[in-house]
């Protein structure tokens, strides 16, 4: 079985396993599959979990390069250790990584800008994971769960379509997901979001539980607690507790935070029924007109740039919102000449971010005698307390926003803008520097048909693809929620007693797709006329199609999206399982 990918650190290097992958070729294409999977991210990952412990032999195709779960070259390098001091050179800042939050010791894990291009009609921040585990490496592990008037709403308010789904029919599917993947946390008792199944949560400092008790006493139905994170605080599965080391980014070989590598391919690869081929770029998906069925995938090879035909019985797209999309555009046939599953004519409509780079921080006086151990992996966490009914409702915009943040003291590194010279400077900062409250907010943006995706009519990528168009802004309903979130930051902060308080919005350097919290462009909704995918991720026109990534999500919410794409993909597996053995799908 020489054609699975190791998953662990062990045995022959990552170089000598990918060199036995080339030979692979010879051996996907002439089988036919039960499913494929495209994509081995959060959502790629758990397809391939429940595909194969349900019995299906399953392909999973991921365009990035091989990643062994420990092998994270920058996980423990102290800041001296990285090349440039772990800083990105100016070239690649502007050419390569433009995205603020790639730094320098995980730029390994992303696709580079200059060798897989994209074109901006307005700004717009595509980061992509180029490796086996996608952005499940790199993710900010936040999975605070949506709740019903998340849901209701499009319906209610007018803006977007009608989910096809109500929180009921995903609740038990949040649950099945976080006793599998651990989630630490407090119940919360919040309208605008539900309770997670938790591990104990991690500890507020002592400033984070003054700033709850001053704005819980100031600001009634607003309460602050840890972010819900994919973290563990317990041993769960062989995975071990987070122990605070603190770049969870660089890769966590301890497991203790959610990924691709450390928990659904494994499970997945237990089974038996996977394969999984990295440095396979999709092309297209296969339709055959006489089936009205896809009956597989075209896909390059990353590195030889060798064409190949794979076969399957079901297609899961989880590349990517946009990275399904793209493999959905450049899918055409006599059917579907605009792309596959697209009678609507919505493929590529409707794509939304989240904005942020708004808020505000403070210096809180006393505590000097108050510190923390570790670095703790988790932000706090404000959930949305707007238009939640009653007295909150506003006039100006619909929706909501929610805060991360946290509070921590200054280090030595400040000593780099003090006044001060020798060794009295030296002696200040023995001592840590005073505590200051940092508050980022989170909004919902609205779908909007002329946000959204095409492809480019004559230049390609190097594998022969398309490339696609970006054309997305905020509107009228995000520019005015902007106002309240940095305003109610600044009450906040007044109420906790904040001194020096600065107020930001930076929405002049950043863009859509800065928040990587890229949705919609193939959503779900009841009418095939104004929808591409149907209540079980199902697409509307091609029955054996399923996409359950950032693309299907016909609103956006303001909580962190991942969580929910996990839970509709263990449920659209479960529905496209049944759906086959029943004969529904005619495979």
């Amino acid at each position: 079985m020489s054609h699975f990918l190791k998953l662990a650190k062990h045995g022959p290097s990552a170089r000598l396993q990918s060199k036995r992958f080339m030979k692979t070729f010879s051996i996907i294409k002439n089988e036919e599959y039960d499913a494929i999977v495209v994509g081995s991210g959060v959502a790629g990952g758990w397809a391939a979990k429940e595909l194969t412990e349900k019995g299906l032999k399953t392909l999973v195709l991921e365009r990035g390069r091989e990643q062994l779960h420990g092998d994270y070259p920058t996980e423990h390098k102290h800041i001296w250790e990285l090349e440039h001091r772990g800083r990105k050179t100016p070239e690649e800042t502007k050419t390569d990584y433009p995205n603020g939050a790639i730094s320098g010791p995980i730029k390994h894990f992303f696709a580079k800008d200059s060798e897989q291009p994209y074109v901006e009609d307005k700004p717009f921040f595509w980061v992509r994971g180029d490796v086996v585990g996608g952005r499940s490496l790199t993710w900010g592990r936040g999975v605070p769960r949506w709740s019903p008037m998340d849901f209701e709403a499009p319906l209610k308010d007018g803006h977007g379509i009608d989910w096809p789904i109500r929180y009921e029919d995903i609740e038990p599917w949040y649950e099945y997901v976080e006793r599998f993947i651990g989630v630490n946390g407090e119940p919360m008792n919040s309208p605008a979001i539900r309770d997670n199944i938790f591990q104990k949560p991690m500890e507020m400092n002592a400033v984070e539980k003054h700033f709850r008790k001053s704005v819980e006493e100031a600001f009634p139905g607003r309460t602050m607690t840890i972010f819900p994170m994919a973290i563990l605080t317990e041993a769960l599965n062989g995975r071990a507790a987070c122990h605070y080391c603190g770049p969870c980014a660089r890769g966590c070989s301890t497991g203790s935070y959610f990924s691709s590598q450390s928990s659904t391919l494994p499970a997945a690869q237990a089974t038996g029924n996977l394969t999984l081929r990295p440095d396979s770029v999709v092309h297209s998906i296969l339709y055959d007109e006489e089936k009205d069925r896809a009956v597989g995938v075209r896909v390059v090879d990353r590195v030889t740039k060798e064409e190949m035909e794979v076969k399957g019985k079901l297609i899961f797209l989880c590349a990517s919102a946009l990275g399904s999309t793209q493999i959905m555009l450049n899918s055409k046939s006599n059917r579907f000449p605009n792309g596959i599953a697209n009678s609507s004519g919505t493929l590529g409509h409707y794509l939304m971010d989240h904005h942020f780079h708004v808020g505000g921080s403070g210096l809180i006086p006393g505590f000097e005698d108050r510190y923390f151990i570790g670095n703790r992996p988790a932000s706090t966490y404000i959930p949305r307390f707007r238009n939640v009914g009653g007295d909150t409702d506003q006039p100006n915009y619909v929706r909501g926003f929610h805060y991360g943040g946290g509070a921590g003291r200054a280090g030595w590194g400040r000593g780099g803008g003090n006044r001060g010279i020798g060794a009295s400077l030296k002696e200040s900062l023995r001592e840590p520097g005073p505590w200051r409250m940092y508050m980022n907010a989170f909004g919902e943006m609205l779908p909007n048909y002329d946000n959204h995706v095409y492809l480019d009519g004559e230049k390609t990528d190097q594998w022969g693809i398309p490339l696609l168009h970006m054309s997305c802004e905020l509107g009228e309903n995000e520019l005015e929620m902007r106002k309240d979130m940095r305003a109610s930051a600044g009450e906040m902060l007044e109420a906790a007693g904040a001194e020096e308080i600065y107020l930001f919005d930076r929405l002049e350097s950043t863009a859509p797709g800065d928040a990587i919290h890229e949705m919609g462009t193939a959503r779900m909704g009841r009418d095939p006329k104004d929808s591409v995918l149907n209540g079980n991720n199902q697409a509307h026109d091609v029955p054996n199609l399923f996409v359950t990534d950032g693309a299907c999500m016909t609103s956006s919410a303001c909580q962190n999206p991942s969580i929910t794409y996990m839970a509709l993909t263990a449920r659209a597996c479960d529905f496209a399982v049944k759906a086959m053995q029943r004969g529904d799908l005619r495979v």
